[in-house]
């Protein structure tokens, strides 16, 4: 049985930065990859990497034919294409370390999704922090979120174990979301303690322009709002009221956020939140 990781990558004004992400999927140590590249804005991306001496035959080129539909819609339409028994995302403007896709995999044979932790990065690709970083461990969904506190598209899962589709009408937190719907059939996730994928902060994404506070805000309120009504039956009996604990606590920190960068100007949400979940 095939044994093929579908790596997903939307590509929205990705000239830049598009090409670092598939360097480091080149670069992975498992070889069996394919990776599906679905452009949103209308961009030829093949012509593109085949200029920077980057195609390969593994590489699987769509396109929405959006001008700007969306991230979400775009790897729902991928999700409903690919045949890998496995899939990974992976956003234009992150990498993946090396060897990520290498420790996926094995831990996959016992683990339905397997999460990791993040190298977080500047738009230069400079170190700011580690998130999740500690000894490998299995995490029910109730505390997945006080390990994994920032980010959630770093994950790998078996998709005949696990499924779900992005929620087109959320602009934040989407992620998570995907989430919630494969921990339906899902206690958890299996993660890999050791940085394994390069979560790079640029000042125009979703996650981190202007306005963000108030949509993440929304987003959050959204999430509270379904996890009370039901709206995610979970596999983990514990996992809605953990993830209500950590929303609660994450919307505090979002409240707070403003009066913090005003203290520490070069500080990320993470540095932000983190101490919150310790208390």
């Amino acid at each position: 049985m095939t044994r093929t990781i579908a790596v997903i990558t939307p590509a929205y004004q990705a000239e830049t930065l598009l090409p670092q992400a598939v360097r480091s999927v080149l670069a992975q140590t498992n070889p069996d990859w394919e990776h599906w590249i679905i452009s949103d804005d209308l961009v030829d991306y093949e012509a593109l990497l085949g200029r920077e001496g980057l195609l390969d035959p593994r590489q699987r080129f769509r396109s929405s034919g959006k001008l700007g539909g969306g991230s979400t819609r775009a790897r729902n339409l991928l999700f409903d294409e690919i045949a890998t028994p496995y899939a990974a995302i992976l956003d234009a403007d992150d990498r993946l370390k090396p060897r990520k896709l290498e420790l996926a995999l094995a831990a996959l044979a016992d683990h339905a999704i397997v999460s990791v932790a993040l190298d977080v990065m500047d738009d230069q690709y400079r170190h700011r922090r580690f998130v999740g970083d500690g000894p490998d461990k299995v995490l029910r969904t109730r505390d997945y979120k006080f390990t994994s506190l920032s980010m959630d598209s770093m994950i790998v899962w078996d998709r005949r174990k696990a499924d779900g589709r992005y929620d087109t009408e959320l602009r934040n937190m989407t992620d998570l979301d995907l989430l919630l719907q494969l921990w339906r059939t899902a206690p958890g996730t299996f993660h890999l303690g050791t940085p394994m994928h390069d979560y790079v902060k640029i000042k125009t994404s979703m996650s981190n322009s202007t306005g963000v506070t108030a949509r993440m805000i929304a987003a959050k309120n959204t999430l509270v709002e379904r996890l009370k009504a039901g709206f995610y039956p979970l596999a983990d009996p514990e996992g809605v009221e953990g993830l209500l604990r950590f929303l609660t606590i994450s919307l505090e920190a979002e409240a707070a956020y403003d009066a913090y960068l005003e203290a520490h100007p070069d500080g990320l949400f993470e540095d932000n939140l983190e101490p919150r979940l310790a208390r």
